[in-house]
């Protein structure tokens, strides 16, 4: 039998640490070789571990399990990270993936599918979890062109920064929130919204959910109702 391939798992949950332990334990190919409950951790063990496969959770207590995917990815060419969250919308899969995930599974399914994830993402293949919709899946694959092909001038006036905090600003997400999603102060939150609205000449949360949605930033149907 060959030597099996290694696997990092970062995640603030022990219980479920616990969970993806066993369930790697059971499989003859992977083994968990370090745990982690925080992305400065996480991070930390990566580099002195060098992991085939890191399993990253994207809510951690310290900072986004992205910026940690796209600190690893930056340091280790070859090591995979799979994301396992409970989050399934679009953005947060779009973000992972840019960030240099090349798998993503949901929690409610990781019992079932977290092996086929972890063979898939060793081979250097991507992974998205069948239990996210075709729909999703659709989306997922268009992203990149689609934000290219947004040509409203206000928009692309907004620096990078800018306009990932417009989106997460647009889907009603309070500063303070994505202030910690983005290891940043929310003073420095505050500081791109007032720039944002300026360049767009927008005046109120409610224009800029509209504009954001005439761009196909965000999904309409979650402010229904």
């Amino acid at each position: 039998m060959g030597k099996k391939k290694t696997v990092l798992t970062v995640d603030d949950h022990p219980l479920f640490r616990e969970g993806l332990k066993s369930l790697v334990s059971a499989s003859t190919t992977f083994e968990v070789v370090g745990e982690a409950g925080d992305g400065q951790e996480g991070l930390r063990m990566a580099r002195e571990l060098k992991p085939d496969v890191v399993v990253m959770d994207l809510s951690l207590p310290d900072q986004s399990g992205i910026d940690v995917t796209r600190n690893i990815r930056s340091l280790l060419s070859k090591t995979r990270v799979m994301i396992v969250s409970m989050h399934s919308k679009i953005d947060y899969i779009s973000e992972a993936f840019r960030a240099g995930a090349t798998g993503y599974v949901v929690k409610e399914s990781a019992a079932d599918r977290l092996i086929q994830g972890l063979e898939a993402v060793s081979r250097g293949e991507y992974f998205l979890d069948s239990a996210l919709s075709l729909k999703v899946a659709k989306k997922l694959m268009e992203f990149p062109e689609k934000e290219v092909k947004i040509t409203n001038a206000r928009y692309e006036a907004l620096t990078p920064r800018e306009q990932q905090i417009m989106r997460l600003l647009a889907e009603g997400i309070p500063a303070k929130k994505i202030a910690e999603r983005l290891f940043i102060s929310p003073k420095t939150v505050e500081n791109h919204r007032t720039n944002i609205m300026n360049k767009l000449d927008i005046h109120s949360s409610i224009e800029l959910v509209r504009y954001a949605a005439r761009l196909g930033l965000i999904d309409v149907d979650l402010w229904k109702g």
